[in-house]
C-alpha cells in the first residue's frame, strides 16, 4: 500500500493501543505511583509485604502451576498468608522454561481477566508468551510514564521517535521511508534493521517532518543512529530527552548519543514479563521501583549478594493476578550500588549498572548495522532457546536448543531461513543443535555473536 494509507491503518492500530494502556482507571493508577515516590524504606518494606502476600496466596488459590510446586515443597497457604519479604529466598524460582512451558496453560489465573498474550523471545532468544490482563496494562503504563518518561522530563504527550523490534518494513531490500507514523500517539517508528550510513539521512527527516521532541528504543540501534549522524556530520534536531532499553548502555554509548542529541539520555530495564522495572531518575541514577515487583539479586549459589557486588535478577511481579511471576529468573545481572543513600528524597535500592544485556550486531556487507533478533524464534513450536552467529557477511550460523518431539526441523528451518534473509538479505545459514547454550563470563546469554570487526 502508499505509505501514506500504511499510516493511517499505523494510527487506527496506535488508536485502540492507546485506549488500552490510557483507559479509565491509567490517571488513578499515576496519582498513587506518584503517592508512593517518597516513601521511606520502611513504608517500602510494609508496602512490598502486603502486595507479596495477596499475589502469593491468589497464585496458591487460583494458578494450578503454583499450587502443585508450593504443595510439593511443602509450602501451605497459612505460611503464605503470613509471609515476610526474607522468607522470599525459600520459595523455588519460576525457571524460563516453565514459563515457556506453562504459561499459556496452568501458569494461567483460573479466573482470568480480560487481555491479550504478548509474544517474546526475550533477551536469551527463548520464546515465551506474556499474558496481559487490560487493569494491569494500565498499572504497567502509569509505573512507566512516572517513573521512566517523566524522570527524564517528557509524557505520554509528548512526540516521540521509536526504535524497537516491530517490522515496518517487510523485506531487506525495502526502500524509504524508514519509518511510519501514529497520528495517535504522536509516535515515529523507525526501522531498526535498515540503520546504514547511506540510510540515516532519511531517518533524521522522520524527526524532522514529525517534530519529535525525544527517542525512546533499542539502545544499540540509537547509538548506531547517532554514530552515523556524527560521522556524516549531518544536521540532529535538539531532543528533550534520550530513553534507552533491552542493551547495556555504555559510557561510549550515552556520550555519543548526548552530544549529538543535544540532550540526556536515560537508561531503563524491564521487558515485556513485566515483573520488575530499573530506571534513571532526573538526577541520573538507576534505581528499583518496588511497586512493580521485589527484585532480588543473588549470586551463583543463590545467596543475596552485598553492595557493591554483581548478582542475577531473579523478579516476583506484584500487579499481574492473571500470569504470576513469582521469583522468575529473567536471565540477567545487574550490579548493586555501594552508595545506598537516598536519591533526592527517594529511598530506593540503587543499581550501578544492568551488566548482562550487551550483544554483537550483525553487519550486512553494504554497510547496515542491525540487533535484536528476537524476532526470529518467535512462535515457532519445540524452539526453546536460539543463538545468531555471524561467521562473514554472507554467512550465518544457529545454535537451536529444541524439544525433540515437538519440533519440526524442515518447517522451522525453512521459516527461520526466510526471517532472517528479510532482514539481511541473502545468506548461507548453517543450523547446530546443541544440549544448550555456551555463557559468557558472567553467566549470560549471547544471542547474537558477530566475529565480524
Amino acid at each position: 500500500m502508499p505509505v501514506d494509507i500504511q499510516n493511517l491503518m499505523i494510527s487506527v492500530y496506535g488508536y485502540k493501543w492507546r485506549q488500552r494502556r490510557f483507559g479509565p482507571k491509567f490517571t488513578l493508577f499515576l496519582k498513587e505511583v506518584k503517592e508512593r515516590e517518597y516513601f521511606t524504606f520502611e513504608q517500602w518494606h510494609v508496602y512490598q509485604k502486603e502486595k507479596l502476600r495477596r499475589i502469593l496466596v491468589h497464585a496458591y488459590t487460583n494458578v494450578p502451576f503454583y499450587q502443585k510446586k508450593y504443595t510439593s515443597a511443602g509450602i501451605n497457604l497459612s505460611d503464605l498468608k503470613n509471609f515476610e519479604l526474607t522468607d522470599l529466598k525459600h520459595l523455588p524460582f519460576l525457571e524460563k522454561d516453565e514459563l515457556r512451558t506453562y504459561g499459556t496453560t496452568s501458569l494461567l489465573s483460573s479466573k482470568l481477566s480480560k487481555g491479550i498474550f504478548i509474544s517474546s523471545s526475550g533477551s536469551t532468544g527463548t520464546p515465551t508468551r506474556i499474558f496481559i490482563p487490560q487493569y494491569f496494562h494500565q498499572q504497567w503504563t502509569a509505573l512507566m510514564e512516572a517513573r521512566v518518561r517523566n524522570w527524564a522530563g517528557v509524557t505520554k504527550d509528548t512526540p516521540r521517535g521509536m526504535i524497537g523490534g516491530r517490522r515496518i518494513l517487510p523485506e531487506y531490500h525495502s526502500k524509504g521511508p524508514y519509518y511510519r507514523y501514529n497520528y495517535f500517539e504522536k509516535q515515529t517508528y523507525f526501522s531498526a534493521y535498515h540503520l546504514s550510513p547511506v540510510t540515516v539521512s532519511n531517518y533524521l527527516k522522520g524527526f524532522f517532518d514529525n517534530s519529535v521532541k525525544y527517542l525512546t528504543g533499542y539502545a544499540m540501534s540509537i547509538f548506531l543512529l547517532a554514530k552515523f549522524t556524527a560521522e556524516k556530520e549531518l544536521a540532529a534536531p535538539k531532543l528533550k530527552a534520550v530513553i534507552t532499553s533491552s542493551e547495556k548502555l555504555t559510557e561510549e554509548m550515552r556520550k555519543t548519543i548526548e552530544e549529538v542529541f543535544h540532550c540526556k539520555a536515560f537508561d531503563s530495564y524491564s521487558g515485556c514479563e513485566a515483573c520488575g522495572l530499573i530506571s534513571e531518575t532526573p538526577e541520573g541514577v538507576l534505581v528499583v521501583a518496588p511497586d512493580a515487583g521485589v527484585m532480588e539479586f543473588v549470586n551463583s549459589d543463590g545467596k543475596y549478594v552485598n553492595p557493591g557486588e554483581s548478582g542475577e535478577i531473579i523478579s516476583t511481579g506484584v500487579l499481574n493476578y492473571d500470569q504470576p511471576l513469582i521469583r522468575y529468573r529473567i536471565g540477567d545481572i545487574a550490579k548493586l550500588s555501594s552508595d545506598q543513600s537516598p536519591v533526592a528524597g527517594r529511598e530506593l535500592v540503587r543499581i550501578d549498572e544492568i551488566e548482562g544485556r550487551i550483544e554483537d550486531f550483525v553487519i550486512t556487507r553494504d554497510g547496515r548495522s542491525m540487533v535484536r533478533f528476537h524476532s526470529l524464534y518467535v512462535d515457532i513450536p519445540g524452539l526453546k532457546a536460539g543463538q545468531l552467529v555471524q561467521k562473514d557477511y554472507d554467512h550465518f550460523i544457529l545454535n537451536l536448543v529444541i524439544e525433540k518431539k515437538v519440533y519440526n526441523r524442515l518447517q522451522s528451518e525453512k521459516t527461520l531461513k526466510k526471517r532472517l534473509e528479510s532482514q539481511v538479505g541473502t545468506v548461507h545459514l548453517e543450523y547446530n543443535y546443541p544440549e544448550k547454550l555456551p555463557v559468557n563470563g558472567n553467566g549470560k546469554i549471547r544471542t547474537v555473536v558477530s566475529e565480524i570487526r
